[in-house]
């Protein structure tokens, strides 16, 4: 199953995970949201904070809750610094921005000094034991 394919209305792959519907490797959790490693990641260590309540972008999250994701995204962050101190925090919003999953989320990207990670290429699928030996590092 590909979990970057669109599914039908209502079904959502960031809320599947957040349900433990769908795999994941998950970093930090609490009860408002949650971070895990991105199966196709951009570099090693690349996670997304996605709060566990569905809304499509961050205008739609109310106001009340962005305390808390951003607590999360704080957290994650804390948990990538022990990978790097560098790092980029991104949130595609709309399909012309890019974002593929219709469901808020951020990116957290590690950068360790190589080329510009971002640039048109295929991104390979996150190993069973390399995300193992990122979460053992990650939860330190």
């Amino acid at each position: 199953m590909d979990l970057l394919m669109p599914k039908a209305p209502g079904e959502c792959v960031f809320c599947d995970i957040a349900n433990r519907r769908a795999p994941s490797h998950i970093v930090f959790e609490d009860e408002h949201a949650l971070a895990f490693l991105d199966l196709f990641p951009f570099t090693r260590g690349h996670l997304l904070v996605v709060p566990k309540k569905h809304v499509d972008r961050l205008v739609d999250l109310p106001e009340s809750e962005y305390g808390a994701l951003l607590k999360a995204l704080a957290t994650a962050c804390r948990r990538v610094e022990r990978l790097t101190p560098h790092y980029n925090i991104a949130s595609n919003q709309g399909e012309l921005a890019g974002q593929i999953v219709f469901h808020l989320h951020f990116h957290v990207i590690p950068r360790y000094g190589g080329p510009n990670p971002f640039h048109d290429r295929p991104r390979g699928r996150l190993e069973d034991g390399e995300a193992q030996t990122l979460l053992d590092a990650l939860h330190q």
